[in-house]
């Protein structure tokens, strides 16, 4: 009987399959963690951020050559760990197009009447095609520009290549309610920002003039997107001429418009509302508008490295691993390296990945299937990870946690008589067994301080807004993230490899490790359990 016991456990030992797989040998066994995290190594951390933080990779700010070459680097990383090609066309790459549009010369005359930006009027660079002195010699008023089964604006107009001069929002009787929904609940058309200017391309209309009873209030709430020249992924919002130009205007500038049709114009509103019907007006105007932007595009990919989990029952579910490996590039004669910003969370997590790759390759987990993301476009505004969060490789539904990494390398003045510690944010802030798993893990095997400084509500600082993980967190996906704190060289072209403490950087690479394999390993996926903090 004990022969027959010895060999059934040697069958069982060396079974390939992964049918009956084991939830100790992943979760309960000290040694099957431990063996896989101490092959992250101060050493091994020293030579790739001496790679990714070199003069070669030119600061690798996204869409820049030195970009591409960090990331065909970390592609190759990947390869060499043999890990899948799972990105575009048989690549390791998420491609993401960046777009900066603000305006060059934007203006509206009227007659010999000139009116000003951000007073008179608005108009959204992201929204309109360049286009240079364009002169209207009428108008066509039509209403609120809808066209819809229960009312329309369209039904007796010939639009096709005119101006029309419409109404913010939708028709409503004297009771308050919508004649399109039949409530006080309005529809689309007036939730919808593009639905009439779509409408009106449809019926080939050339330009929309839309009369904003609330601009100045509107002005405001939309100021920073309508000067700021920020990066956004994804093309303009109005690609390939989806839609026509447009511009918003006060009642002031439409009377100007309309002249003295004014009456008239005013009576064919009132009297659609009433009837459903609308008489169209075409005005003899003279407006002259400019819309000349500028259009600033880059290309920069994230580098998605995957570990197909080994567990039949949990691999369909995903943990995320992410650091950006963008930085700022050339300013002048000054290369920005970003050694510990963020080539530190970069080495890391490519040492974590390899780690978790080595333990699959001795059947060994992880039993959830690993991410290991390394994003562009952090430094324009955590793009690449917006991008990811809205284009995601697997559904954010099947999306178990992000384990994100930004800046571990250097110690700040706090901590400078003790370097064993790492700032810890987010990880209470959607569920409380994240934060649990991350302390248990510590405790058991890194034993660092854990600082919740930047955790508190009130930090000034806002850091659990300001990396990676909050696009995942805002989507409802508990995040953890670790952060050193800032320190003299932040964003400095002096953030060198020379002044990175690799030792810690190596206690805290394990510890991203061990709490990313309990989150990939443990029987049941972490619950969102807190709310109202996020």
């Amino acid at each position: 009987m004990q022969k027959q016991l010895v060999l059934f456990l040697v069958c069982l030992l060396t079974f390939k399959g992964f049918g009956q797989f084991s939830a100790n040998m992943a979760t309960k066994s000290n040694n099957t963690p431990t063996r896989f995290a101490e092959t992250i190594t101060a050493e091994d951390l020293r030579v790739l951020l001496t790679a990714i933080a070199s003069k070669e990779f030119e600061g690798r700010e996204t869409g820049t050559e030195g970009q591409r070459k960090a990331a065909d680097f970390i592609a190759n990383k990947f390869k060499s760990f043999g890990l899948p090609a799972i990105g575009e066309g048989g690549s390791y790459f998420q491609k993401i197009i960046f777009t900066a549009e603000s305006w060059q010369k934007v203006g509206l005359k009227v007659g010999a009447e000139e009116y000003r930006h951000l007073w008179d009027y608005y108009t959204f660079p992201t929204r309109n095609d360049n286009r240079a002195e364009i002169n209207f010699k009428d108008v066509v008023f039509l209403g609120f520009g809808i066209e819809d089964d229960k009312y329309n604006d369209y039904a007796n107009a010939n639009v096709k290549g005119k101006a029309i001069l419409i109404y913010a929002g939708e028709p409503m009787d004297g009771n308050g309610n919508s004649l399109i929904t039949g409530s006080k609940q309005v529809s689309d058309w007036s939730s919808d920002w593009k639905k009439k200017l779509i409408a009106a391309k449809a019926k080939g209309v050339d330009f929309v003039f839309i009369i904003d009873p609330d601009i100045k209030k509107n002005i405001e709430d939309n100021r920073r997107f309508l000067l700021s020249s920020r990066m956004r992924t994804g093309d303009s919002e109005n690609p390939s001429g989806l839609m026509p130009n447009s511009m918003y205007i006060s009642s002031t500038v439409a009377k100007a418009i309309v002249g003295k049709s004014f009456k008239k114009v005013i009576k064919a509103r009132d009297k659609s509302i009433k009837s459903g019907k609308l008489k169209v007006i075409t005005v003899p105007t003279n407006i002259v508008v400019n819309n000349e932007k500028n259009v600033n595009q880059l290309v920069g990919s994230n580098v998605l490295g995957y570990i197909e989990g080994m567990d039949p029952k949990l691999k369909d579910e995903v943990v995320v691993v992410t650091a950006h490996y963008d930085h700022l590039g050339i300013r002048g004669e000054s290369i920005f390296y970003g050694a510990d910003d963020n080539g530190s969370g970069t080495s890391t997590v490519i040492e974590v990945c390899q780690a978790l790759m080595e333990a699959k390759k001795q059947n060994a987990g992880p039993r959830r299937s690993v991410l290991v993301m390394l994003v562009s476009g952090e430094e324009k505004g955590l793009l690449g990870s917006q991008y990811y969060a809205e284009n995601p490789v697997f559904p954010l539904a099947n999306t178990v946690a992000n384990v994100n990494v930004d800046m571990v390398g250097r110690i700040d003045d706090k901590y400078k008589d003790n370097p064993y510690y790492i700032y810890v944010i987010g990880s209470d802030r959607l569920s409380t067994e994240l934060h649990e798993i991350n302390e248990a893990a510590n405790k058991t095997y890194t034993n660092l301080v854990l600082d919740y400084t930047y955790n508190a509500d009130s930090d000034p600082n806002r850091y659990y807004y300001r990396s990676d993980h909050y696009n995942f967190a805002e989507k409802g996906i508990p995040a953890i993230f670790y952060f050193n704190g800032t320190h003299v060289d932040y964003h400095r072209p002096s953030d060198t490899v020379e002044k990175i403490h690799f030792e810690k950087m190596a206690k805290i690479g394990q510890l991203v490790f061990y709490t990313t394999w309990e989150l990939a390993n443990r029987d049941k996926r972490i619950e969102v359990n807190v709310k109202g903090r996020n």
